[in-house]
């Protein structure tokens, strides 16, 4: 089958790029991340696809056009509930894409991470499937959790240490508030 992989980023994109080829798909790779703040982070991690994207052999669609102010107003009155707008904002265009391009299926590395809400990521991808037409394939690569680290570190890509939204930039970097 031909799917289209979204890729939130290199390292997140490696197991699940292995997992699809070993199952005979022909994967393109698809880079939209609007919701990633700084720009400096959005850049690193831009490059760090297209580099791995060259040394996996992974064809690429780029979408690298940096909205932030679209995603802030969209998650501003409600940032606890901004995984929600994320993760349907880059699976509905990953589908018209997908649809667009003639892909049979499309599927998402953040199905990768085990930070991520798989639920609701798989709700919302099989909704934007309906919406443009087009098959989203839900695989828990969860299980890959170590082995796609090891690869990252292997291949040198840069390794981000939060999810990628400023909310979340603030829970990683800011000391948490201390109880007495």
């Amino acid at each position: 089958m031909r799917i289209l992989l979204h890729t939130c980023c290199g390292p997140c994109s490696l197991y699940p790029l292995k997992t699809l080829r070993a199952a005979g798909h022909e994967v393109t790779g698809f880079f939209y991340n609007h919701n990633i703040h700084p720009y400096q982070e959005f850049a690193r991690r831009l490059e760090s696809v297209k580099l791995m994207s060259v040394q996996e052999s992974l064809p690429m669609i780029v979408r690298d056009d940096y909205d932030l102010e679209e995603f802030l107003a969209r998650v501003a009155e409600h940032p606890e509930k901004r995984c929600g707008y994320c993760y349907a904002s880059r699976l509905r265009v990953a589908a018209a894409t997908a649809a667009e391009a003639g892909f049979e299926a499309f599927t998402a590395s953040l199905l990768y991470s085990r930070y991520q809400q798989h639920e609701l990521i798989r709700e919302l991808g099989e909704q934007a499937g309906r919406e443009y037409g087009v098959a989203f394939h839900y695989e828990d690569f969860r299980p890959g959790w170590q082995e796609g680290i090891r690869l990252s570190k292997e291949l040198g890509l840069y390794r981000q240490q939060y999810c990628g939204c400023i909310y979340s930039e603030k829970e990683r970097y800011l000391p948490r508030e201390r109880h007495t």
